[in-house]
């Protein structure tokens, strides 16, 4: 059974969205990206996120800058942050990218996508063991979204990610909206690629909007959630018990009324009650 077995569709906690989010009744879970969180000895977390984990709604950070799969080491002060924000919170877990976003000194402002090769797979490794051996909670990888795919790739997406999930014993945060926008950039069968996912390790699922651009489809998070994402994450649910699902929204904010209809709608594909 996973940390957050049993809670249902929670909302990633923004400071722009706290008063909304805050009233929405029978809220078991939210997210919040732990970079925003301050430091120790830097403040305290925002009160309505305090407000949220005293009540009993577990507060998952999400981490977007260690770098997991950078081919230098992380650094350490970004994982003592990881772990002061899961302590501060009283969180189940922790959560971060299979991405990088520097070298070499250099921040690349974006999650960037890393090689499928085993010597990846050995760097994320490493860097994984230096995180946990600092966290006193479990650790959850996300996939990311991906306009392209390196040229010296060894393995398949789903093949990649088992791969890594052995070495490292971590559980699975699977975004289902980067399936759909991982399968459809490439021409290929969301379903599919789906089926071949170790679905048996997910901790929680992130639901996403997007948009087509310039023959891509982008993972925008400031659009509403589609239908073929709501039929990907009903496909998923209908194949293993229901997760907990989890709705990201970054900028752009919507309407209260907007944001109810997204999460309404994960609700009823997934069958989970409504929350609004």
């Amino acid at each position: 059974m996973t940390p957050l077995a049993g809670r249902g569709v929670g909302i990633g906690w923004r400071p722009e969205i706290a008063g909304f989010v805050a009233q929405l009744p029978g809220l078991r879970f939210v997210e919040v990206v732990a970079e925003s969180v301050p430091h120790r000895g830097h403040g305290e977390p925002h009160p309505a996120l305090a407000e949220l984990a005293g009540a009993g709604v577990a507060v998952v950070p999400h981490g977007v800058k260690l770098s997991l799969g950078g081919a230098e080491p992380v650094d350490p002060h970004r994982v003592e942050h990881l772990a002061h924000c899961a302590r501060v919170l009283r969180a189940p877990l922790v959560s971060e990218h299979i991405a990088y976003v520097r070298a070499g000194g250099l921040e690349a402002g974006h999650l960037l996508p890393v090689p499928r090769s085993r010597a990846a797979v050995a760097a994320i490794a490493a860097n994984v063991a230096r995180t946990t051996a600092e966290l006193d909670v479990p650790l959850a990888l996300e996939p990311i979204a991906a306009l392209f795919d390196w040229p010296d790739d060894e393995l398949t997406e789903a093949q990649f990610l088992t791969e890594v999930l052995d070495r490292t014993d971590a559980l699975l945060l699977l975004d289902i909206a980067n399936v759909y926008a991982n399968a459809r950039n490439r021409g290929t069968d969301p379903l599919a690629l789906l089926a071949e996912l170790p679905l048996d390790r997910v901790a929680y699922v992130h639901v996403a909007g997007g948009s087509e651009r310039g023959g891509h489809y982008h993972d925008t998070h400031t659009d509403p959630v589609p239908v073929e994402v709501l039929e990907l994450l009903r496909e998923l649910c209908d194949r293993t018990r229901p997760p907990a699902l989890l709705l990201e929204r970054d900028g752009d904010y919507p309407p209260a009324a907007a944001l109810r209809a997204d999460l309404d709608a994960i609700s009823h594909a997934s069958g989970y009650p409504v929350i609004t």
